[in-house]
C-alpha cells in the first residue's frame, strides 16, 4: 500500500504513555506526538484543510498564491501542500522563530518576510499587517489567515480529535494543550464533548500572552502582552478560533520553564520535542499537581505535543543559546542521576551501601572501613531509617567506652533526604551541610544511590 502523496501521511499520530515525569501521579498520562506527520508538526492538518477550503469558496484559483503570517509549522504545512496542489507561498514570520524554522520554509520554496517581534498586531511593521499587505498587493493570492480560518478549527474536528478517542477508545478524561491560533484546542475539545460532555479540557500560556488573564477574567489587559520565547503558542490578540467556552481551566508557564521541560522530555522520556510541547508539559504537571485529589487511577489525560525538537536544535538544545537567556544557570547544569552516574564510573559500583538498624556499631565501623566511606544510611527492611557518619561514630565512642558493642539504631542521626533523580543540584545542594554530609537518589528504577558533599565537590570542581 503507498499514498498518493506526500499529504496522505499526515495525521494519525501516536499517543505514548509517559512514565517517569508523572511517577508520583495517578493516573495514565498520554503524548500525543505530533511530529510524526510529514512536516513535523501539528500544523500540518490545518494547511491542508485551510488550502482545500479556500479551493472550494472560490478564493484560490489555479496557480495562484498563499500568503500566511506563521511561526514556522504553519508555513511547513501550508507549503507541503502547495507544492502538491501547484501553489505559490509568500510567508510572514517573526525575529524570534529559529533559523531552522525560517531555513525549512525556505527550503519548500517558500518566500519569507522576517518581521519584529516586539510591536503591536496592528503595528505595519507586524507579521500580522505585512501578511495582509502582501495578500492585497499580490494578484491571484490568498491570506488564509490561519487566526480566524474556521477550517483551521474544523481540521482537528474532524481528525485529531477522532484519533484521540479511538486511541483511547473512548477513556479520555482529560485534554492539556497550548493555545495559538486556538484552532488545535478548539477543534479538539468541540469533538471530545460531544463525545463525553465530562472531558475537562486544560489550556496552557506562555507569560505574555493574553489568554490566561481573558480566560479568567473576561479582560483584554494590554499590560500582559510582552514579549516571550516560546514560540508557536499564546497571542497578544484574540484569535477567531480560540473558543473559551469549550476550556474548563487554563494555566500559564514561564519561557524558563518551558525550555528545561523540553530538556527533561527528551532525557528522561526519550521524546525529542520542540519549546511547544515543553510548555505544554510544563503546564500540565503544574495542573495536574495542583488538581491531584480530583485524578484518580481511571483518568486518562492527553497532552498535545504539537512538534520535535530539529527545529530547536540551535536554542533550546543549544547550551549557549539556554545560558544566555537564563535558562540555565552559570556553569553546566547537572542532575542528581547525571551526578550519581559520573560517582559510579569514578569508583565503580552503583550499589547502595547501608547497614541494619540491629547491627552493632562494630560492625558498621568494619563495613564503612572495606568500602572507604564516611557516612551510611541506616535500614530497616526495605525501609531508610536513619544515617550513621564519622561525625556520630566519634561522638558515641567519645562518650560512651563501650559503645562498639551497642546497636546503630541507638546511635544513629536523621535519615538522609531523599531526592528525585531529575532534580537539579541548585535544588538540593543547600541540604549538604555540616549536619547532612549526604542526600539519597531515588533513581528511575526506585533504587537509591548517595550523594556526598565529596561528591559533589570532585564532579563539579567548586
Amino acid at each position: 500500500m503507498w499514498h498518493h502523496d506526500v499529504l496522505g501521511t499526515i495525521g494519525d499520530t501516536p499517543l505514548v504513555r509517559l512514565n517517569h515525569l508523572v511517577r508520583e501521579l495517578p493516573g495514565t498520562v498520554l503524548a500525543k506526538l505530533e511530529f510524526f506527520s510529514p512536516g513535523g508538526s501539528v500544523k500540518d492538518r490545518i494547511g491542508v484543510s485551510m488550502i482545500d477550503a479556500a479551493v472550494e469558496n472560490g478564493e484560490l484559483k489555479p496557480g495562484g498564491t498563499i500568503v500566511e503570517g506563521t511561526s514556522g509549522n504553519t508555513g511547513v504545512g501550508l507549503a507541503l501542500a502547495a507544492i502538491t496542489r501547484g501553489y505559490k507561498c509568500i510567508f510572514t514570520t517573526t525575529d524570534k522563530q529559529s533559523p531552522e524554522k525560517i531555513a525549512l520554509l525556505r527550503a519548500l520554496g517558500a518566500q519569507v518576510i522576517v518581521c519584529p517581534t516586539a510591536v503591536d498586531s496592528e503595528d505595519p511593521r507586524s507579521y500580522y499587517s505585512v501578511a495582509r499587505r502582501l495578500a492585497a498587493e499580490t494578484p491571484n493570492s490568498v491570506y488564509v489567515n490561519q487566526y480566524d480560518n474556521p477550517a483551521n478549527t474544523q481540521a482537528h474536528i474532524r481528525t485529531t480529535g477522532p484519533e484521540i478517542w479511538q486511541q483511547t477508545e473512548g477513556k479520555v478524561t482529560h485534554l492539556i494543550v497550548g493555545a495559538g491560533t486556538g484552532g488545535t484546542i478548539s477543534g479538539i475539545a468541540t469533538y471530545l464533548k460531544e463525545k463525553n460532555p465530562d472531558v475537562k479540557v486544560v489550556g496552557v500560556d506562555p507569560y505574555g500572552s493574553v489568554y490566561w488573564k481573558y480566560f479568567h477574567t473576561g479582560e483584554f489587559d494590554e499590560k500582559e502582552i510582552y514579549p516571550y520565547v516560546t514560540e508557536g503558542v499564546g497571542e497578544d490578540i484574540l484569535a477567531g478560533n480560540m473558543n473559551f467556552d469549550l476550556v474548563d481551566d487554563y494555566v500559564r508557564v514561564t519561557d524558563k520553564e518551558s525550555m528545561r521541560m523540553t530538556r527533561r522530555l527528551c532525557e528522561e522520556e526519550g521524546l525529542f520535542l520542540g519549546g511547544s510541547s515543553g510548555m505544554a508539559m510544563a503546564g500540565a504537571l503544574q495542573w495536574m499537581e495542583a488538581h491531584s485529589h480530583e485524578l484518580n487511577e481511571d483518568s486518562v489525560l492527553v497532552i498535545i505535543m504539537p512538534d520535535g525538537g530539529y527545529r530547536s536544535l540551535g536554542k533550546i538544545y543549544n547550551d549557549v543559546w539556554m545560558r544566555e537567556h537564563g535558562f540555565l544557570e552559570e556553569g553546566q547544569v547537572f542532575t542528581a542521576e547525571a551526578l550519581v552516574r559520573q560517582r559510579s564510573e569514578k569508583v565503580d559500583s552503583k550499589a547502595l551501601v547501608s547497614v541494619s538498624a540491629d547491627t552493632t556499631l562494630e560492625d558498621a565501623i568494619k563495613l564503612m572501613r572495606k568500602h572507604a566511606i564516611s557516612q551510611v544510611p541506616v535500614t530497616e527492611g526495605d525501609a531508610v531509617v536513619g544515617s550513621l557518619t564519622e561525625r556520630d561514630i566519634l561522638r558515641s565512642l567519645i562518650e560512651d567506652l563501650d559503645a562498639r558493642a551497642r546497636l546503630v539504631q541507638a546511635l544513629m542521626g536523621e535519615p538522609f533526604p531523599i531526592v528525585e533523580h531529575s532534580s537539579a543540584v541548585q535544588d538540593f545542594a543547600s541540604n549538604l551541610g555540616a549536619a547532612c554530609p549526604a542526600v539519597l537518589v531515588r533513581q528511575r528504577d526506585g533504587e537509591l544511590s548517595i550523594l556526598t558533599r565529596s561528591d559533589l565537590i570532585g564532579t563539579l570542581g567548586v
